[in-house]
């Protein structure tokens, strides 16, 4: 039988026991404070841009051309990714700073005539990809 400061002890480690549950179980959460959180937050955009251009047809060309060159143009990966980093960071910030897109900020310091032509020139680029696509 229990005393009654056994009685008394009893709920007390009960209680402890389910406190670890919850905290064991709370340990793997996603909350969205939590830094992994804010991490995939800022990073998932970028992730589904960065994977959308890997459809049946760029991988055949990848393929292929990883076949034909194998690692003679890694140098070129290397300068490309570095620059692509460089631009990405850039146009991430000055669409943060000023909440403007691409065509705006060229309007505002060049005029509307090189915002013309800019965005003439990604139609043309746009629509020359899905030609190829």
């Amino acid at each position: 039988m229990y005393t009654s400061n056994e009685k008394a002890q009893d709920p007390q480690i009960q209680d402890r026991a389910e406190s670890k549950k919850r905290q064991a179980r709370s340990r793997f959460r996603l909350s969205r404070s939590s830094s992994l959180f804010k991490l995939f937050a800022v990073l998932g955009p970028g992730l589904i841009a960065a994977n959308a251009g890997n459809d049946a047809g760029g991988i055949a060309t990848f393929s292929q051309a990883g076949a034909s060159y194998q690692y003679s143009l890694l140098w070129a990966l290397a300068i490309s990714g570095f620059c692509l980093a460089i631009v990405q960071e850039m146009c991430a910030r000055m669409g943060t700073v000023t909440g403007k897109g691409l065509a705006d900020l060229i309007r505002e310091q060049f005029g509307v005539r090189w915002t013309a032509l800019a965005m003439l020139a990604l139609l043309i680029a746009n629509t020359g990809y899905f030609i190829c696509d």
